[in-house]
């Protein structure tokens, strides 16, 4: 549910099981369609106030008090729309799944000041400009592809944010990684900074935890076909863990290093790996609670075309 006519406006109540709880805890349990940290700069702004008064986040309240949020849509001028084609699989009131092409940035940053996800998603619905970074909640890398989920509403946008904190929200992805694995497992290893690259992430002791579940789809002479679903969800989560397992993926220029040839990879393999451009990774399925239903959807993205025709050309020189 978008602002109404550009404006947000809401009263509630604080019950009485609330008393003593902090201002910001009680007003997301209130004003559900929003997140918290939205609720908190609206706190701090004076948009959202206690029996007329503005109050600090930390407040205490009692029960009974009187909550009246009067807000405008957050609108960020500084990305603008762009008409650029988007594979939507599904959408409505709350929620857009699309299928990302590998090369498409997910939102604008150094180097990528527009072209993005985020920009076409402005074209594509501009009443998204209201929400943070036009619903984007999860991010794919530039060049890995498949299915993603964009809010399409404010209880939308709270709801997956919060599914993905809490883990709720279940991402499979598949990938072609080099070396014969012998059999599927969990890595379970903190993803930080690099100590040494910034722009790189690596398993570093000061990390934060991340666990991937990997299993063996099919095994070819050198490489490995895999399908990895993430329990958490860091930056480069499973191009860091597969290469530090000794797998990095099939083309990935960070972590890879450069397709090098393993021992025992037969030259028809290693030249079918060599040209591909870029990291052999697809997110193929992503489980979730829908938040206007409640019930648990699921979504999927073929295989992209050169990811197939990776496969496809595999199996032809291991026949």
């Amino acid at each position: 549910m978008m602002a109404d006519e550009g404006h947000i406006r809401h009263k509630a109540t604080i019950r009485a099981e609330q008393a003593g709880m902090r201002l910001d805890q009680a007003a997301a349990e209130l004003f559900g369609d929003y997140s918290r940290a939205r609720l908190q700069k609206w706190i701090r702004s004076g948009a959202l106030r206690v029996d007329g008064q503005m109050r600090k986040t930390t407040h205490r309240v009692s029960g009974g008090e009187s909550l009246a949020l009067e807000a405008e849509p957050h609108i960020r001028e500084d990305v603008q729309p762009q008409d650029i084609d988007l594979d939507i699989v599904f959408v409505d009131d709350d929620i857009v799944v699309l299928d990302k092409p590998a090369g498409l940035v997910v939102h604008p940053a150094a180097g990528n000041p527009d072209g993005t996800l985020q920009n076409a998603l402005l074209h594509y619905d501009p009443r998204l400009a209201a929400l943070p970074r036009a619903g984007i909640v999860q991010r794919l890398d530039k060049d890995t592809s498949g299915i993603m989920v964009v809010a399409h509403s404010e209880r939308a946008h709270a709801s997956l944010v919060r599914q993905l904190q809490a883990r709720e929200m279940s991402r499979v992805y598949r990938a072609v990684a080099l070396g014969e694995l012998t059999s599927g497992g969990t890595v379970d290893a903190p993803i930080g900074r690099h100590p040494a690259d910034r722009k790189r992430m690596a398993v570093v002791a000061s990390g934060r935890r991340a666990v991937s579940h990997f299993r063996i789809l099919e095994r070819f002479p050198g490489v490995s076909y895999v399908e990895v679903s993430l329990e958490t969800g860091r930056t480069h989560q499973i191009r860091v863990h597969m290469a530090h397992l000794g797998h990095p993926l099939v083309g990935d220029p960070v972590y890879g290093r450069s397709t090098r040839r393993r021992r025992g990879m037969p030259d028809a393999v290693f030249e079918l790996l060599r040209p591909f451009p870029r990291q052999a990774l697809h997110a193929v399925r992503i489980e979730l609670v829908h938040p206007g239903s409640g019930e648990t959807v699921a979504f999927t993205a073929p295989l992209a075309a050169d990811f197939e025709n990776l496969l496809a050309a595999l199996r032809q020189v291991a026949s």
